[in-house]
């Protein structure tokens, strides 16, 4: 399976497209990298990249817990790793979302806002989600405005729950931005550390807990670039007791989306390759602006250009725009690789009412 050369011929001899399949072998040996990279370090993994149940039980041994934000998430984490760890975070959980997260025993609740606290049931430990006006320089998204509370509401929080038996203030959460590599990563975490710490400490907190959160970079312009684990590992600041929660880094390597040609046609001057599915399948190269890495896996002609969309009525469904690709026709088959993270699960599936991929796990 860790032979490109295996993974092309199981993708080309598939019954049907469009297909996604999943590398779990590929997943848990850079799962166990990072656990190795970071022994220290609890792990949390955000579910939100991919909770697909054979992806949540490849990275259970390997991961001190899951991450969710959603009261769905959290009940199909739950039913498929019955023992797990889980931290629930996100803006705007309901009062039904905080009820089952007691019943669900979940082990840390991430608190967005002093009226969220309000409704929050008891007993449960608590992180509470700073926004701190922390510099965040070349990150890919910023996570500022609704998420989290500035030092206003923390003091609140933490004044509440001083007085409110059942409530434990354990630490705090912070996710500032996403797509930083491992020394912007590092300068964030000291910055956070820096002011959490003495914060905690004033407010009575004993053996403090720093949420890190993710946002580790990955590069779609060049696929074999990854997150450098052991700089990350090796430099995070001595802390207490530290949290991370990795998604997008973890699992985007390990999932192609692998398709057919239905028709190319030249319009204009410009040449496109109409394939079947589209970005109603796979919205990442659309959410993010970017040319999906691919791989053509039935032909190797000389190269011209073209540009690879899906059967969508938009002209926003592109998967790749004016790249190489060699000659192709009708039939040959296309796998886009790093597609094992906010891929399928936050595509818009039922647009125009296509058939939807088969899943394929590779172990």
């Amino acid at each position: 399976m860790n032979e490109p050369a295996a993974m092309n011929e199981y993708a080309v001899n598939l019954d049907s497209y469009p297909a996604y399949i999943y590398d779990l072998a590929g997943l848990e040996a850079h799962a166990a990298e990072i656990r190795a990279a970071l022994p220290d370090t609890e792990i949390f993994y955000a579910a939100k990249a991919n909770p697909d149940a054979e992806i949540l039980r490849t990275l259970a041994p390997h991961v001190d817990g899951i991450e969710v934000s959603s009261g769905g998430e959290l009940t199909h984490v739950r039913a498929t790793l019955p023992n797990s760890r889980i931290a629930f975070g996100g803006p705007g959980k309901t009062t039904e979302e905080l009820a089952l997260a007691h019943h669900l025993n979940v082990d840390r609740i991430h608190v967005e806002s002093p009226r969220e606290l309000s409704r929050l049931p008891g007993p449960a430990s608590v992180l509470l989600r700073a926004n701190l006006p922390l510099k965040t320089l070349d990150a890919a998204l910023t996570m500022s405005g609704p998420f989290g509370m500035d030092e206003p509401g923390l003091d609140e929080c933490a004044g509440r729950i001083a007085e409110t038996p059942g409530i434990d203030l354990r630490g705090i959460h912070v996710h500032l931005a996403s797509g930083l590599d491992a020394p912007a990563m590092l300068d964030l975490a000291a910055q956070i550390r820096d002011w959490a710490l003495p914060w905690l400490e004033a407010h009575g907190v004993n053996d403090p807990e720093l949420n890190l959160g993710g946002g580790m970079a990955v590069d779609y312009t060049s696929p074999d670039t990854r997150f450098d684990w052991e700089t990350y590992g090796k430099g995070l600041p001595e802390s207490p007791a530290l949290r991370i929660e990795p998604g997008r880094a973890l699992t985007a390597y390990h999932g192609w989306y692998v398709t057919d040609v239905l028709d190319v046609k030249t319009t204009r001057g410009e040449t496109y390759v109409i394939l079947r599915g589209g970005t109603h399948h796979l919205r990442t190269p659309v959410t993010k602006g970017h040319d999906q890495p691919f791989k053509v896996l039935t032909a190797n002609d000389p190269e011209s250009r073209a540009t690879l969309v899906g059967q969508l009525c938009t002209p926003k469904d592109v998967f790749a725009r004016d790249v190489l690709v060699p000659h192709l026709s009708p039939g040959d088959v296309i796998a886009f690789t790093m597609a094992g993270a906010y891929a399928w699960n936050i595509s818009h599936h039922d647009f125009l009412m296509h058939p939807k991929p088969t899943f394929h796990y590779r172990r």
